[in-house]
């Protein structure tokens, strides 16, 4: 099993009981229908799996039965992220414990230091294990931003620093990315509503949002953009967009469980601080995710 990324690498939900509990037997299951739908690794405890909600033995079984359901064929990533930088690595030494193959490295929560800071985080992360590592660089959720040249500075230093999960929303920094290092790490787009211009300069992984409930519309576009059927691609992205741009609202995750639930593949529930959608938000929500679902393209 070789971790390359590339494809649709779902950014997996976390499902909870009415318990409040995670649901293992739901996770497995979905996890196993996102690998048979042609899903090329499942990323855990990103931001859209709750991660931060979750305690150190939540994570470790969180990842642990991923592992187990994702089968000999397809790869598990943990999302790595805490307040301190020793806590991190200590989830990343679990993750290769438990049989994860990668590792998604966040910035820290909270501190958003200067760049000597964050460096000094990321390394120690990256070099904990000698897992194959992805930078998650997400300005927008946690106020930090790594420029191309920085990442560059990381690269330069970690062999095992593979690929980036690039989230600014801003298509000119994979551009970016690529003049400065050129083919040395994996591009991968990070917000769901970027895929078709972000492969259109160099990307080549999607870590996914949407995928969560409708894997093969996913995994179809993104064929189409690998092998630059741009009409053809486009046809399915502007069906798509609708559905595409719950992911980059602040409540995606209550957002994407909804559309899980709407396709039967999950539930609303969230753990607090987040709540389920209500009253009028929850009645477009589920217009859109309805109209899409109505309007589905045959594949």
């Amino acid at each position: 099993m070789e971790l390359g990324w590339k494809g649709v690498l779902p950014a997996v939900t976390t499902p909870f009981g009415s318990d409040g509990q995670v649901d293992h037997a739901f996770l497995a299951k979905h996890v196993a229908w996102l690998a048979d739908n042609g899903c090329k690794a499942i990323v855990a405890l990103g931001s859209l799996g709750e991660g931060a909600t979750l305690g150190n033995e939540e994570k470790r079984e969180v990842l642990r039965t991923c592992v187990g359901a994702a089968g000999a064929k397809t790869p598990v990533v943990a999302g790595v992220s805490a307040l301190s930088t020793s806590e991190a690595q200590a989830l990343a030494k679990d993750a290769e414990s438990v049989g994860c193959l990668g590792l998604m490295v966040l910035p820290p929560y909270v501190y958003r230091g200067t760049w000597d800071e964050t460096k000094h985080h990321f390394e120690q992360v990256i070099g904990a294990t000698g897992l194959s590592c992805m930078l998650y660089n997400n300005p927008v959720a946690y106020g930090t931003d790594v420029s191309a040249e920085q990442t560059a500075e990381l690269a330069s230093s970690h062999a095992n620093l593979h690929a980036i999960k690039e989230s600014s929303g801003d298509v000119r920094r994979i551009s970016a990315l690529r003049a400065v290092l050129g083919d040395r790490l994996h591009i991968c787009v990070g917000v769901d509503d970027l895929i078709l211009e972000g492969m259109a300069v160099g990307a080549e992984g999607w870590v996914a949002g949407l995928v969560n409930a409708f894997p093969r519309e996913s995994v179809e576009l993104y064929e189409l953009c690998r092998r630059k059927e741009w009409g053809l691609a486009f046809d399915l992205y502007r069906w798509f967009l609708p559905l595409l741009r719950l992911d980059v609202v602040p409540k995606f995750v209550q957002l994407i469980k909804l559309a899980q639930q709407e396709v039967g593949m999950g539930s609303e529930a969230v753990r607090a601080p987040r709540l389920p959608l209500a009253g009028a938000e929850r009645d477009e929500a589920l217009s859109v995710i309805r109209k899409g679902i109505e309007t589905r393209p045959p594949l």
